[in-house]
């Protein structure tokens, strides 16, 4: 049970191509968005559909792998934790963010 503590299942499109970084100890780190997208049917019968954004963080093997063979518009299945982190911005502003450290992907289509 110590798994379900904190862990997120998401299927989505990747809105961006992964963008990777390498550090000098040859640890990889890739960063990109996907959206997911939600349907119903309003009060007057009409179809909504809502996208919500998410932030995703993938390391090492699976940073590469990203940056290897996803692109722009991919869909994929991610597997991960939710992570909070803040950050002072240039301007001295507290910044707050919320992304999925991703454990593993797959990608769909």
């Amino acid at each position: 049970m110590n798994s379900l503590k904190n862990s997120v299942r998401l299927v989505g499109n990747l809105g961006m191509d992964p963008e990777v970084k390498s550090f000098d100890n040859n640890r990889k780190l890739a960063r990109f968005s996907i959206a997911t997208n939600e349907s119903y049917k309003n009060d007057k019968g009409e179809k909504v559909t809502e996208t919500q954004w998410h932030n995703l963080v993938l390391w090492g093997t699976q940073a590469k792998l990203a940056g290897d063979y996803l692109k722009k518009g991919d869909e994929v299945a991610i597997e991960g934790k939710l992570s909070n982190r803040s950050y002072t911005d240039k301007d001295g502003n507290k910044r707050y963010v919320s992304e999925v450290v991703v454990n593993e992907f797959m990608k769909l289509k």
